[in-house]
């Protein structure tokens, strides 16, 4: 038995968790998110509790009666506490801008990036060089963090670049002329 999968998920109080077929949906404060469940698992609300279990012992349906639990976990904190995420713009000149949904980087490139916020997910830019991502749907956050790294990801040798907030870099040594 899956020992993430059987650890029943506790319901707080301003959440409500319904279980419709294979759908489950979770309304909280901050807003809501829907799972769909894979065959072999199945989610049941008991006593103010969520429980996953699943169908056989198959080896696809024990690893996503795990994921599913943990998802459906993120599900039920992001919709009470929400998440968040930190970048910051290192560079001489590198900053960023937010115009209404849409963020513009200015990191060394002859034009600049332009990103466009996907829905459910609150930005703020403080000093043109930290941006500060908010959202509920963990996997969102994360990716949306992602994406915007990957717009100029931290130079090795000069440190350069965007990155998350403590993120802790090695910096390379160059080369050495004789």
């Amino acid at each position: 038995m899956s020992r993430i999968g059987k650890k029943p998920i506790a319901i707080p109080g301003g959440v409500e968790v319904k279980v419709a077929g294979s759908t489950v949906s979770v309304k909280g404060p901050l807003g809501k998110l829907d799972w769909s469940l894979k065959d072999g698992v199945k989610a049941a609300v008991n006593n103010g509790q969520l429980i996953v279990d699943r169908a056989s012992e198959d080896r696809k349906v024990r690893a996503l009666h795990g994921l599913t639990r943990a998802v459906l976990s993120n599900m039920v904190h992001g919709v009470t506490k929400g998440y968040e995420r930190s970048l910051e713009i290192t560079g001489v000149g590198y900053k960023t801008q937010l115009q209404g949904r849409t963020l513009s980087f200015n990191v060394g490139y002859i034009n600049p990036v332009v990103y466009q916020v996907p829905a459910g997910i609150d930005v703020k830019v403080d000093k043109q060089t930290l941006i500060n991502l908010k959202g509920v749907d963990k996997r969102l956050v994360g990716q949306v963090a992602a994406d915007l790294r990957a717009i100029k990801p931290p130079d090795v040798y000069k440190q350069k670049g965007v990155r998350y907030a403590g993120e802790i870099l090695r910096k390379k040594e160059g080369k050495t002329g004789k």
